[in-house]
């Protein structure tokens, strides 16, 4: 049979060819989307850098960014508090230092709920307000024990100290008694008390003493050096004084066991010192290194870093409360 020839009107195709450039660009887009899943899987399994450090943050609650813990101080400017509250951060805690000019402020303030921790006091101090207010504030940490000293803008040595020169001593309980015990150790007074852990000005034996006393608010007993022939200044007072540490012409031994009650302490409310957070803010304390030598440095030096257990210092505050007013 014969072929029938093409119609005059039928097109004829050519062969197909294959679009190569156009399949290479698909299988490209798809590497490049394989690619880009792969990452972002690696992505979200790897700790962001920029959030790492916040990663173990509170998110609610005390201690959050919403609830900061509020700590109550005395000179908030040192520069070791800033390295504290950046290391509580570092672990998901945030704080916020509560800065105070006296010392008759950070207790009241605990009390009623506007701090959550204070730290600026010793045992004594803490004992005395305690009964005096009628109030529980516990000790949850120890942080140091600080020298107390006398010093002057006159003399160099307490044996130039002229008999009948006036001496300035903090007004507080507990630490005009203790004030009056680097007196009476320095040679300037005689108490007729053989403790002076409570010794009072009726305690001083005016005639037989080289001194006469008076009494300041704890902040002002430096600012009355060009007055008087020497003052006993707190070591929170020190550095806005010009003073340091080394100044002193007399203190007491921060390492004598007998300085016990007066070892420095993170105070709660009675109803917190089992709290979680607060106890760890004390562990960062107390181990940090950072922070340790800031606290030596600014203290000239003198400060001596404390671990005491606490129950010893609950035990020794109270004993110190049972023997107050006594």
């Amino acid at each position: 049979m014969s072929a029938i020839p093409p119609n005059d009107d039928s097109v004829v195709l050519p062969p197909k060819r294959r679009n190569t450039g156009k399949i290479v660009a698909i299988i490209a887009a798809i590497v490049v989307v394989i690619v880009a899943a792969v990452l972002v899987v690696v992505n979200l399994n790897r700790p962001d850098e920029s959030t790492a450090a916040g990663s173990n943050a509170i998110e609610t609650g005390l201690g959050s960014a919403d609830e900061p813990v509020r700590i109550g101080v005395v000179g908030a400017s040192d520069p070791y508090w800033t390295v504290y509250a950046d290391a509580a951060e570092a672990e998901g805690i945030s704080v916020e230092i509560v800065d105070f000019a006296e010392y008759n402020q950070p207790n009241p303030a605990l009390t009623e709920g506007e701090l959550d921790l204070n730290q600026f006091q010793h045992l004594v101090y803490l004992a005395q307000y305690n009964v005096d207010a009628g109030e529980d504030l516990t000790p949850i940490g120890s942080t140091a024990i600080y020298p107390l000293g006398l010093y002057s803008d006159k003399y160099t040595s307490v044996d130039d100290i002229e008999d009948g020169e006036t001496v300035a001593i903090p007004n507080d309980p507990s630490n005009l008694a203790r004030a009056l015990g680097v007196l009476q150790a320095a040679g300037l007074v005689e108490l007729t008390t053989e403790d002076s852990t409570f010794a009072t000005l009726a305690d001083v034996d005016t005639d037989a003493s080289r001194v006469t006393i008076t009494t300041l608010e704890p902040s002002l007993t430096a600012s009355s050096l060009p007055d008087v022939a020497a003052a006993i200044v707190n070591n929170d007072f020190l550095e806005p004084a010009g003073l340091e540490g080394s100044d002193a012409l007399a203190q007491d031994d921060p390492e004598n066991p007998a300085a016990i009650p007066y070892i420095n302490v993170f105070a709660s409310t009675a109803d917190n010192v089992d709290d979680e957070v607060l106890n760890r803010l004390v562990e960062i304390y107390q181990n940090d290194q950072a922070v340790l030598d800031g606290v030596v440095e600014q203290s000239g030096g003198t400060a001596i870093i404390t671990k005491t257990p606490v129950e010893d210092l609950r035990d020794t505050l109270a004993e110190i409360e049972a023997n107050v007013g006594e």
